[in-house]
């Protein structure tokens, strides 16, 4: 054994001291390469991160945009519809006065006359005679007083909805106030439901009849069913 090793080393090839230098510095170079390649490779990857991050951005601030258009298009749409209501409501309500003002202009020249002429023997035939009369009305003029002290009149028909009231004075208040409101009655109190919007004014009776104040037209007992106007006071209410 100890022979055989001892003669091993002379059978081993030997190189020349210059290729063993040459070996490394081809290692050396081959190292140095693939630190290159994968310093380049990482700045490439973070150059498209940053790319990919940049074009994610873009589309986000797009959509954004998009949709503030779209909501700006929805707001501008709303409010035009919005003012096409209000202006039909407010021509209806001028026709309705026109019709009224016609109607009850042409009425009552033709018809003072006849009434009054009819009143008078009725009241000297009969002078302590009195009648039960169930009064019909087709008209209500409504003062609605505001925030503010001030007061809003206006005369409406008694087929015509409480929303009608509550309509115009959005229409019409000029208290500055943009907040939601109640309608309601002081004496007797009532405070007017969603519900009672739907109601004509004609089925409010018990507070319409009961308020003060009239159109001017005589009242006696002996002129059954004579159509006339009464006269509702509404408060509003925060």
């Amino acid at each position: 054994s100890l022979l055989l090793f001892s003669l091993l080393p002379s059978f081993l090839p030997s190189f020349p001291p210059s290729w063993a230098e040459g070996g490394s510095c081809l290692i050396y170079q081959k190292q140095k390469e693939r630190e290159e390649r994968e310093k380049r490779e990482t700045i490439e990857r973070e150059k498209q991160r940053r790319k990919q991050g940049q074009e994610l951005l873009l589309i986000r601030q797009k959509l954004q945009e998009d949709e503030m258009k779209k909501l700006a298009e929805e707001r501008r749409r709303e409010k035009m519809e919005e003012k096409l209501a209000k202006q039909r409501v407010r021509e209806k309500i001028e026709r309705d006065k026109a019709e009224r003002a016609k109607k009850f202009g042409c009425s009552s020249a033709t018809q003072a006359s006849p009434v009054t002429d009819q009143m008078e023997p009725m009241l000297i035939s009969s002078p302590s005679q009195e009648l039960p009369v169930k009064r019909e009305y087709d008209q209500c003029k409504i003062q609605v007083r505001l925030l503010d002290g001030t007061s809003l009149t206006h005369t409406f028909k008694a087929k015509e909805q409480l929303a009608a009231v509550r309509l115009y004075v959005e229409l019409n208040r000029k208290d500055g106030g943009e907040d939601p409101f109640h309608l309601l009655t002081s004496f007797p109190r009532r405070v007017f439901t969603e519900e009672d919007m739907e109601k004509p004014l004609q089925e409010l009776g018990e507070f319409v009849v009961g308020c003060v104040a009239g159109s001017g037209l005589p009242s006696r007992p002996s002129l059954p069913n004579l159509l006339t106007h009464t006269h509702l006071q509404l408060h509003l209410a925060p």
